[in-house]
Order: structure tokens, then C-alpha cells, then sequence
């Protein structure tokens, strides 16, 4: 079970896991700045629960979503619709104080906008971990967890920072963005190639 190849992929999904962490967990941060403190571990525990749920059905048909044609194309249009959610929201905040309350349903709309960006932004992280993990199973499964893990610990950073400087937010909004666009070029490429 632990071989120096087995350990060297461990090792290569903890560096992918950490440098794509990074994207989720701004679009976690961005979801529940507005929540009070028990609504945001409400829909971070749930968002980040789904999340895991998931990579954990994406990296069992890992192989097989390489071959479909447009997947990363759709991902980039759910991001896009994401990114246009939450730039409604922070022109809306700053509209009004902040110290209103949150507005009715935001927790819903929080849980639903991690589940959907999680989606759309995993698919690069699930199959990149599947490939470093190769056959070995459990290192799939470690890298999985260490993923999920890494994008609570630094969405509870970000969501934290946001509150404190609302500029940042729109740094964020900026960073999902350019994810959305990455998978949108990426996978309209694909889908080009694909027809020609």
C-alpha cells in the first residue's frame, strides 16, 4: 500500500490541491460574507459537505468526463451565472448598510451558489488529482478529503476578511471571473475542435 510511488502521488495531489484550492474557496467566502456568524457555518458545513459529495462522485467517473466534449464549456457558463449572482449582491451591499440583516433566503442562496460554483470549478481539480493519484485509490481518496478540507479552512479566512475590507470582495469577484472565462475559452476550444 505505501510505496515511494504511492507517496510521490500523495505528495503531487497535496501541491494540486493547494493550488487549486484557492478558487473555491473565494466563491465560498464570497457566498457567505453577508450571513450572520450561525447562518455562515450553516452554509459552509452544508456547501462544503456537497462539495465533498461532489469530487467523491466526479473522481469515480473521472476517465470517462475526460471524453465528454462541452462539460468544462456548461462548467464556465454555470460559473459565469455565479459570478453575475454575486456581483448583484455586492452592488446591493453597498446600496445599504451593513449592518442590515441579511435578506430572507440568503442562506438558501448561499448553499445553492457554493453547490453550483463547486460543480463548475471542481471538474479541473477532481480530474488533475485523479491523474496524479494514477492507480493508487486511497491516495485518490486523501487528496479528495485534503482538497475539501483546505477550501473550509481558507473560505473561514476569506469570509473573515471580507467583512473586514468589503474592497476584497470585489478582487474575488474578479478572480471567479477569470476562472469562468478560463473554462468558457477552454471548453468552447474543445467543442470547436471537436466539430471541425
Amino acid at each position: 500500500m505505501l510505496s515511494l510511488s504511492s507517496l510521490t502521488a500523495l505528495l503531487q495531489v497535496v501541491l494540486i490541491d493547494i493550488t487549486l484550492a484557492g478558487d473555491n474557496a473565494v466563491v465560498v467566502g464570497l457566498a457567505v460574507r453577508r450571513l450572520d456568524p450561525a447562518q455562515r457555518r450553516i452554509a459552509m458545513l452544508v456547501g462544503i459537505g456537497a462539495a465533498a459529495v461532489i469530487r467523491l462522485a466526479l473522481a469515480v467517473v473521472a476517465t470517462k468526463m475526460l471524453a465528454v466534449i462541452g462539460l468544462r464549456f456548461a462548467g464556465g457558463l454555470l460559473l459565469l451565472w455565479v459570478c453575475w449572482k454575486m456581483y448583484r449582491e455586492l452592488r446591493t451591499s453597498e446600496a445599504r448598510h451593513e449592518d442590515s440583516a441579511p435578506a430572507p433566503g440568503a442562506l438558501r442562496s448561499a448553499i445553492t451558489r457554493i453547490i453550483i460554483a463547486d460543480l463548475s470549478m471542481s471538474l479541473d481539480n477532481v480530474l488533475a488529482v485523479a491523474g496524479a493519484a494514477g492507480e493508487h485509490m486511497w491516495v485518490l481518496v486523501s487528496g479528495l478529503a485534503i482538497s475539501v478540507l483546505l477550501m473550509a479552512v481558507a473560505a473561514t479566512l476569506i469570509a473573515r476578511l471580507l467583512d473586514r475590507y468589503r474592497w476584497i470582495a470585489w478582487i474575488g469577484l474578479l478572480v471567479v471571473l477569470g476562472v469562468a472565462i478560463e473554462l468558457i475559452v477552454g471548453g468552447g476550444n474543445e467543442v470547436l475542435e471537436h466539430i471541425t
